[in-house]
């Protein structure tokens, strides 16, 4: 079993798996706070030389999740955003894109948990914000965001490496795909019910 955690997260750790690992990381379905981030200093730095390339890889990846996001949002609209957002925090939301709109949302791809991303995203949705400018935004955040992770991995290559190699690093890795699949299916569970309650409103409406 430990094998199996340790051969799914290695996945995630090429070019390719990079880019699936942020568009999951940002979209709804999938719960693994600092993956992408983790993800980006080890691949930057067991290749020093494209340490440049991974934040790319990451913020495409990212760009692509937060569409799906954005996407969800409209389809479960505003009245079911209480099911996903704590009702206090989602009055603070709809305040700020109501000030500053759409570029006020998007500041928290900035933001390290405990501040996730994808609430904002998904409000933006449901309230129909801006798209063309919330995405700008939303991704040169990411990419400066991903551009430090990136620069960090660089420098401290040879630390990291060693740390890889720890008995520490794995059980740490099989804990967060635990985790990873806990929250992956009660957030897909939260949006199958969510779904369901707005076509029932839009019904009786």
């Amino acid at each position: 079993m430990t094998e199996f955690f340790q051969s799914l997260f290695q996945i995630f750790l090429s070019p390719l798996g990079l880019v699936a690992l942020a568009a999951l990381d940002s979209s709804m379905l999938f719960f693994l706070p600092m993956a992408v981030e983790a993800a980006v200093v080890i691949l930057s730095a067991r290749h020093p030389y494209l340490f440049w390339a991974f934040p790319l890889l990451a913020t495409a990846g990212s760009m692509i999740g937060a569409s799906i996001t954005f996407w969800m949002g409209q389809k479960i609209g505003e009245k079911s955003l209480e099911h996903w957002i704590p009702t206090r925090k989602l009055e603070t939301l709809r305040c700020r894109i109501k000030d500053k709109g759409a570029i006020a949302l998007a500041v928290p791809a900035l933001l390290p948990p405990p501040f996730p991303l994808t609430p904002f995203v998904l409000t933006c949705g449901a309230l129909e914000v801006n798209r063309n400018r919330f995405f700008l935004t939303l991704g040169s955040l990411r990419l400066l965001r991903f551009g430090i992770v990136g620069i960090l991995g660089r420098l401290y290559g040879p630390q990291v490496l060693t740390w890889l190699e720890s008995t520490a690093f794995k059980g740490i890795v099989i804990g967060f795909v635990v985790l990873a699949l806990a929250g992956t299916t009660f957030t897909v569970y939260k949006y199958v019910v969510s779904t369901r309650n707005h076509r029932r409103a839009i019904a009786t409406d």
